[in-house]
């Protein structure tokens, strides 16, 4: 059975309840209940068409297919950029500081430092990322959520027909129809 035939059903029902013999009712193609149950079903059909429904709930894990962080500026220590030559700066200042020398140990180390120090700030590149979920180097984590935040997608599942209807409501508002009506 099918809406109209539902209509046509309950029409009989009520024309019996009224006190309507059962043979007095015609329920055939072309009679008066089945025209008006057709006029009742197209009505019900374009108001249903012409309404416009709202997600009023909505919880659903989101699915990340691309992901670009372009280069980053990257700050270096000092030390980092002495490297190896920081121990041979301390031994030449052991050495050199008794026979005088410290001072000019003192200013090559002044002068490298001074000329490294502008690489402190932003001093190296960060490759840039480009990530996709199919070159498989990509895995994240998310939840786009619709109402009540659920605060983590651990807070919902939507992998079967009972999560879905658990975490998942669509409404018809009446002040959307009002002009249907």
């Amino acid at each position: 059975m099918g809406l109209k035939d539902d209509l046509i059903e309950a029409k009989a029902q009520a024309a019996l309840a009224s006190g309507v013999d059962h043979k007095d009712i015609d329920t055939s193609e072309g009679s008066a209940v089945e025209i008006e149950s057709e006029l009742i079903k197209e009505a019900i059909v374009n108001f249903l068409t012409e309404s416009e429904f709202r997600i009023t709930r909505l919880n659903a894990p989101v699915t990340v297919e691309k992901f670009k962080i372009p280069e980053q500026l990257v700050n270096i220590e000092l030390e980092t950029l002495l490297g190896e030559y920081q121990p041979i700066l301390k031994v030449l200042k052991q050495i050199g500081s008794p026979l005088g020398l410290g001072e000019i140990i003192d200013k090559l180390e002044g002068q490298i430092e001074a000329a490294i120090t502008p690489l402190l700030e932003g001093g190296a590149k960060l490759a840039g990322l480009e990530l996709g979920k199919d070159s498989g180097g990509l895995e994240s984590t998310g939840y786009v959520h619709i109402g009540e935040d659920p605060d983590s997608a651990e807070g919902f599942d939507v992998e079967d027909v009972d999560g879905q209807r658990d975490f998942t409501t669509v409404k018809l508002l009446r002040e959307d129809i009002e002009d249907l009506l």
